[in-house]
């Protein structure tokens, strides 16, 4: 049995610990309730909240951005101009948190160098866990947003469009072309369940993107549904713009390689001729052809040269990685087609 001596000085240690811990929650509680009554008093002299997250500007990647004269294509793949742009589609309802602007700017330098979250947050000081979060959250908006950036040409361009493909091909026989289609595979971590159906022919584990793109590269159509394992013609023929059966108009065409199809219906799909080719006028297309078609594979290879993040394996589920994939489409129409490379 314990001395009287010993449970006395228990009881008194146990009282002065639940003294101090529900002076310890008073404290808190006082904190939090004056950090409210000042945000609403800044609140009230300016008509703004009072941004509890405050910018860190003497890291250096946040001194770039803020000196006006700096040039960001280097580090964020994108001129001034198309950030700004691309901060005022993104932008959201509050003025609190992070703050819009700091946003894309993680979610930008994440995407265009394909680092980690821990990497990312050591460049921004920023917890990691806020940046896998912003991550996300942009990637969402970028979804939502996605018919903004991406869509087929109105019935007026479609006369430059083809003028364009002329210019690609070297012949005036391609002036009804007003796209090219082609697949391109996107390296994932594949789901624990059925990894089989993700390995591609190349031997890694991707998504298969299908886009259709116009004479500038500038893409009019996505679509990312199926595994790498699927091939490209099973791709296009359940994908919407082939159901609805929308683009090309009656009377233009679109460039594909020999993995699809010629078809006349439900889209007018023109494709090289089988080799051994039959003869030199046959020889004579194929070489137009390859050249006109080349733009949507300059587009790929220009994507993923900007967007680091599209050459290494996602480290988010498959739904996320599918959203890594949508996100630079968004970014690549607000910014110049200018080639810059890994530093």
């Amino acid at each position: 049995m314990p001395s009287s001596a010993v449970v006395i000085s228990l009881a008194w240690a146990v009282g002065i610990f639940l003294r101090l811990s529900t002076a310890n929650r008073r404290n808190v509680r006082k904190r939090m309730y004056l950090q409210r009554l000042m945000m609403l008093v800044n609140q009230s002299e300016n008509g703004h909240p009072m941004s509890y997250c405050k910018l860190n500007h003497n890291m250096p990647i946040l001194r770039l951005w803020f000196n006006v004269e700096a040039e960001l294509m280097q580090d964020f793949r994108l001129s001034r101009r198309a950030m700004h742009g691309l901060q005022r589609l993104l932008q959201r309802d509050h003025d609190h948190g992070w703050g819009n602007q700091l946003e894309v700017l993680i979610y930008v330098y994440w995407l265009a160098h394909g680092l980690s979250y821990r990497v990312v947050s050591h460049v921004f000081n920023v917890p990691k866990s806020t940046i896998h979060r912003i991550v996300h959250i942009i990637a969402q908006k970028i979804w939502i947003n996605l018919k903004q950036a991406i869509s087929f040409p109105q019935p007026e361009e479609l006369h430059a469009v083809g003028q364009g493909f002329v210019q690609l091909s070297g012949t005036r026989a391609f002036r009804n072309v007003v796209g090219a289609i082609d697949g391109s595979h996107i390296r994932i971590t594949p789901p624990q369940h059925h990894q089989r159906d993700y390995l591609n022919y190349k031997g890694f584990y991707s998504l298969n993107m299908q886009a259709i793109c116009d004479s500038n590269g500038r893409f009019l159509d996505i679509f990312i549904a199926y595994p790498g394992s699927v091939h490209d013609t099973r791709v296009m023929k359940n994908s919407s713009f082939y159901k609805a059966r929308c683009y090309p108009p009656s009377g233009y065409i679109l460039l594909g390689d020999g993995g699809y199809p010629c078809l006349d219906t439900p889209v007018c799909l023109i494709t090289p001729y089988k080799q051994p080719v039959n003869g030199p006028i046959q020889s004579r297309f194929n070489h137009y052809h390859s050249k006109g078609r080349s733009i949507i594979e300059r587009a790929f290879g220009m994507m993923k040269t900007r967007w680091r993040s599209t050459l290494f394996r996602g480290k988010a589920d498959i739904c996320t990685s599918g959203y890594c994939v949508l996100r630079f489409f968004t970014q690549c129409m607000f910014g110049s087609w200018r080639h810059v490379g890994a530093r």
